[in-house]
């Protein structure tokens, strides 16, 4: 029997959870499934003898060093700050360890020591990071076999909303933690276009976005992310001329966003005086210059400041969520982007029977006996309701899939690892075909 433990049930843990417990009695699992709230999953695994679920909290060290003493295998959903506490703690004991997070360099820290104990920290195994790598790994290694040579790769993913459940002017609908929404682009974001290292601020991010087209879903805009040129390497572009992997949002999106970055509203490095008494309408006037007259109203404050038309989508965008009226914001001590979530939350919700959707998008050019070549390969995943998502679904089978493999002994890696490997990612992309997570290629020779 392998013991599995799952840290984390939130959102994003639906699709694991059930390939889990669908998977454990004919593989021989055991599986403990801990989070700060778990009452959601009582009625499921209550008649399962082979499951079971645990109020856990991760900064009860105590908790943590007991529950991964009983595990063969720890996958962690938690949110990314913390899987460095668990991935310390699975050293110490010795225990393998799964995550779709992105691998930072706390985490490079224990790799030698994970290979000196023959372990394996499987991370960036969910979604963006994780299919992202694998997909664009397959037709990497099939494009360098037929001795084709790369001269650009963008790549962009996006989770949305399904056109049959969007019905709001910013097109948009969370589907997974608000939070990274709120702060998502951050930093300076680094690519190489043409030879030319490019870098974006994160107050210009949101201005400099591509138009992308996906067969059957229309256009969509791609502003890049923080970091494109750390992968060139591992995926095998070292000499890549051009190089960029970015974020997904239907058009208008980005333009209407930057009002947000432009004023302030996404910083959470501070906290706000007196924000219990402040007010959706107040929240926003506090970071605009004072009105220019005792008659100027806020909308045409902000759009003066900004250069925004009063009367046009941006403002309509922004008028929708409230954002103009009295609403009490009701947060003690909060920071500009914690206001924001708020806000935005009561707006962004996924409804009772509403479907999410994950868009990705790899565009390839290559140099082939004299030839250029154009390969575009895209994915778009519908969920099946508010609970049962896309999000859900890309983030959760992978790794879930990875973990059976791993106890299986068909993982033979160890150290920190990504699965750019094709012993990882052939087997995870085969089985994903049978849950709808398929890529279709289209292929033609430039002019």
């Amino acid at each position: 029997m392998k013991r599995i433990l799952l840290l984390g049930a939130g959102r994003s843990a639906s699709s694991l959870i059930s390939y889990l417990l669908e998977n454990a009695p004919k593989e021989n699992w055991q599986i403990r499934i801990g989070d700060i709230a778990v009452t959601h999953l009582q009625a499921m695994v209550a008649p399962l003898p082979f499951a079971e679920i645990l109020q856990f909290d991760i900064h009860n060290a105590e908790q943590l060093a007991q529950e991964v003493s009983q595990a063969d295998l720890v996958i962690s959903l938690l949110p990314a700050i913390f899987h460095i506490e668990v991935a310390r703690e699975c050293l110490k004991q010795e225990k393998h360890l799964v995550t779709a997070s992105y691998v930072t360099p706390a985490f490079l820290e224990l790799h030698e020591e994970a290979k000196r104990k023959n372990l394996i920290m499987l991370m960036e195994s969910g979604l963006d990071p994780g299919i992202d790598h694998m997909s664009a790994m397959a037709v990497i290694k099939k494009v360098q076999a037929k001795g084709g040579r790369f001269t650009s790769f963008k790549s962009y993913t996006g989770g949305l909303v399904a056109p049959e459940s969007d019905n709001n002017p910013w097109n948009y609908k969370f589907s997974w933690n608000p939070r990274n929404v709120v702060l998502a682009g951050q930093g300076t974001a680094k690519y190489i276009e043409n030879g030319t290292y490019k870098y974006i601020p994160y107050h210009q991010l949101f201005r400099r976005t591509e138009e992308l087209y996906v067969e059957g879903y229309g256009h969509f805009d791609g502003y890049a992310n923080r970091d494109s040129l750390s992968y060139r390497e591992p995926y095998g572009l070292k000499g890549i001329p051009t190089m960029l992997r970015g974020t997904l949002r239907r058009k208008g999106y980005c333009q209407a966003w930057d009002v947000f970055v432009q004023l302030g509203l996404t910083d959470d490095t501070y906290t706000l005086e007196g924000s219990e008494n402040m007010t959706y309408r107040s929240y926003l006037a506090s970071f605009l210059p004072p009105a220019s007259g005792a008659t100027q109203s806020i909308k045409e404050q902000l759009s003066n400041y900004l250069s925004i038309e009063i009367d046009g989508e941006v403002m309509q965008k922004l008028e929708w969520l409230g954002i103009f009226t009295d609403t009490p914001v009701g947060l003690t001590a909060a920071t500009p982007a914690q206001v924001l979530e708020k806000i935005l939350k009561e707006k962004w919700v996924l409804e009772p029977g509403d479907k999410d959707m994950i868009v990705m998008q790899h565009l390839f050019e290559y140099e082939l006996n004299g030839e250029s070549h154009a390969l575009t390969s895209s994915l778009v995943v519908i969920g099946d309701d508010e609970v049962h998502t896309a999000m859900a679904k890309t983030v959760g089978l992978p790794a879930a899939i990875l973990a059976k493999l791993l106890l299986q002994g068909k993982i033979q890696y160890r150290g920190v690892v990504i699965p750019i490997l094709p012993e990882l990612y052939e087997p995870v992309l085969e089985e994903l075909k049978q849950y709808g997570v398929d890529f279709m290629e289209q292929e033609k020779v430039l002019v």
